[in-house]
């Protein structure tokens, strides 16, 4: 199977509705141990992104000029993080790893970390493809935003 087109391209405000529809996915929420974010705190997150410092960079997943998800890299626990999310009717066709390795491309500093529920294998697929290696596993907490199930954690250097 040949993988899609894929581009990134930067985040826009007229990205935010559909960006929102995606992570309301209930199948994606559970493999990636989220809770999906009220539509008021999506936008006032990516309000807070788009006007901010810099420090994060969004970027959107896109084939045939249609969003099919996001990228993005953001300090986090006084490291910088990468993350990413697909539609799902996207999975299993290549994407995250194509939009990962294109936005390794762009996204420089290092170490880059990572983490993925352990029951989401084909993140960590993804990730391990992109030559980010295993530091830990872990118990993640139950927080308003995560679902408490153990985590993999990973470093790019």
């Amino acid at each position: 199977m040949t993988p899609p087109d894929v581009r990134l391209r930067e985040t826009t405000p007229d990205d935010v509705p559909r960006m929102y529809h995606i992570q309301l996915d209930a199948e994606s929420n559970s493999l990636a141990g989220v809770r999906p974010r009220s539509e008021a705190a999506f936008n006032e997150l990516w309000d807070k992104i788009l006007s901010g410092d810099g420090e994060v960079k969004p970027r959107v997943i896109v084939i045939d000029d249609d969003v099919v998800g996001a990228i993005s890299s953001f300090p986090a626990h006084g490291q910088v993080h990468v993350g990413y999310w697909i539609a799902r009717e996207h999975w299993g066709k290549g994407i995250a790893s194509r939009a990962l390795e294109l936005f390794l491309l762009d996204e420089r500093r290092r170490p880059l970390h990572a983490c993925a529920a352990c029951h989401n294998p084909a993140s960590i697929r993804v990730l391990e493809k992109n030559g980010f290696r295993v530091t830990g596993r872990r118990m993640g907490e139950e927080t308003e935003r995560y679902v408490a199930c153990e985590v993999t954690d990973f470093v790019l250097d």
